[in-house]
């Protein structure tokens, strides 16, 4: 039941306090109307005893207290959902953003959704073969897996986000992946990027989009998540769709979600983040996976910056402790043009081993994948080493080291931006580095894959 309230005591820029003479509940929407009974929309932040405080999702210029009526709909947020919705665009509100009519449909959905029964999920198997070598030889992607990028400012994240998007797909299926994008305070030109991407490419048909540009209102980045989780459910269990969600950038979300708890009075934690972070994450990442009698799946791919690239920060560590692993870019690789400069060691995917082998990627995948992280490691202890005696000092096997880890970061790591590789092209480029060093250094690796494949790309 709609209620109205007209008891507006303040109004602090996209705040308004009310004073609680109704029954209201938190998150609840809410219509404003000036008094030309033009309206805008706004959301229930917190209830009082005394007042209740709502968040206008625009500007208040122009309200007045006196003639300021604030209506209460009795419902959260909602948004419509059809098959109508691909290929377009779509603000953090789930309002059109591309100039054209909202879809015609009677579904509405809660964007908070509904939590999944553990019992239920299925457990992702499926490999995803982004084209990539460094994913899918290293950290591989699997159907209904949630795995991030941590990033830093100016590091090609979005470049390496768009190139996902144009290659993923399943080995050992023809189904192609339905993309949902969420961008939360992203500026412009970042959004424009990946329209046009998805357009050049010929995936935009494909494509859901959600954005909340840099100046739009912190709640409105809050909402935006939870829009395109939303869409993407739809798309993934009712319409029996793989989809695959990008997010970025969480960082502005988490930040956005500091700015409303401070103006919610919370006490703050880490940093000053809100000491439920982890919990209003993990309601966001575990909107990922699969569903027993279900066939579509959702598969998530948060993009994070991490202040000062510190990957201890709150926000990247907080996610890894609820994601399934992470990929890493470093900025040294970068800035010697490695793309993508994804740290090998401290990116992981930690279903991995689930979705390789035989009859899912190649029967060596999981000794190679091994052995390139063990030699890589090594090459990493070398060239500490390096910097201290000179490289002349270092025996003819630490060179050969040495050498490897060149041609790991030249040919493995780098690959042109529109280069799709198959696993068995990214697996023969290994096992041609491997080449390069003795038989007795690949203890990871089992005999008969030596003898079947060491020498075949050589």
């Amino acid at each position: 039941m709609k209620t109205e309230s007209v008891g507006l005591k303040k109004i602090e820029g996209p705040i308004l306090i009310l004073e609680k003479n109704c029954d209201v509940h938190y998150d609840e929407v809410v219509r404003i109307y000036n008094d030309n009974r033009e309206s805008q929309v706004g959301k229930v932040l917190s209830v009082t005893d005394k007042n209740i405080v709502v968040q206008v999702f625009g500007n208040t210029t122009g309200l007045s207290i006196k003639n300021t009526t604030v209506e209460f709909t009795g419902v959260p947020m909602r948004i419509p959902v059809s098959p109508d919705m691909l290929g377009r665009v779509f603000n953090g509100l789930g309002e059109p953003f591309d100039d054209l009519p909202q879809i015609f449909t009677d579904d509405y959905r809660d964007v908070n959704g509904s939590s999944i029964n553990p019992y239920s999920r299925e457990y992702p198997r499926d490999f995803i073969q982004t084209g990539i070598s460094v994913i899918d030889g290293l950290t591989t992607l699997i159907r209904g897996q949630k795995l991030p990028i941590f990033s830093g400012n100016g590091l090609p994240h979005n470049i390496l986000a768009a190139q996902i998007v144009r290659q993923a797909r399943l080995k050992n299926a023809d189904e192609p992946f339905t993309i949902v994008f969420a961008g939360m305070g992203v500026k412009y030109d970042v959004a424009r990027y990946f329209i046009d991407t998805f357009e050049k490419s010929g995936v935009l048909s494909n494509v859901v989009m959600y954005l909340s540009l840099a100046d739009a209102p912190s709640v409105e980045r809050l909402l935006t998540p939870k829009a395109a989780l939303t869409a993407a459910e739809y798309l993934a269990f009712d319409r029996d769709m793989h989809v695959l969600v990008i997010m970025t950038d969480m960082t502005n979300y988490c930040e956005a979600l500091r700015e409303v708890s401070t103006t919610r009075g919370e006490i703050p934690s880490r940093k000053g983040y809100p000491g439920y972070l982890y919990s209003d994450l993990a309601s966001l990442y575990e909107r990922a996976g699969r569903i027993r009698g279900k066939k579509g799946s959702i598969t998530q791919i948060p993009i994070l910056s991490m202040p000062n690239d510190d990957i201890t920060h709150p926000i990247p560590d907080l996610t890894g402790y609820i994601t399934e692993g992470q990929i890493v870019l470093e900025r040294e690789l970068a800035q010697r043009n490695v793309y993508p400069p994804v740290a090998g060691l401290p990116s992981l995917s930690r279903l991995m081993k689930d979705g390789i082998g035989e009859g899912m990627t190649r029967e060596d995948h999981k000794d190679v994948s091994s052995q390139l992280f063990a030699c890589y490691a090594k090459v990493k202890e070398l060239r500490a080493l390096a910097g201290v005696i000179g490289e002349e000092e270092m025996s003819d096997l630490d060179k050969q080291y040495l050498k490897f880890g060149e041609e790991f970061e030249t040919k493995f790591l780098t690959q042109d931006q529109n280069e799709n590789r198959s696993i068995e092209q990214t697996l023969d480029i290994g096992w041609q580095l491997l080449a390069g060093l003795p038989e007795s250094e690949l203890y990871r690796i089992d005999n008969k894959y030596i003898e079947k494949y060491l020498h075949k790309g050589a």
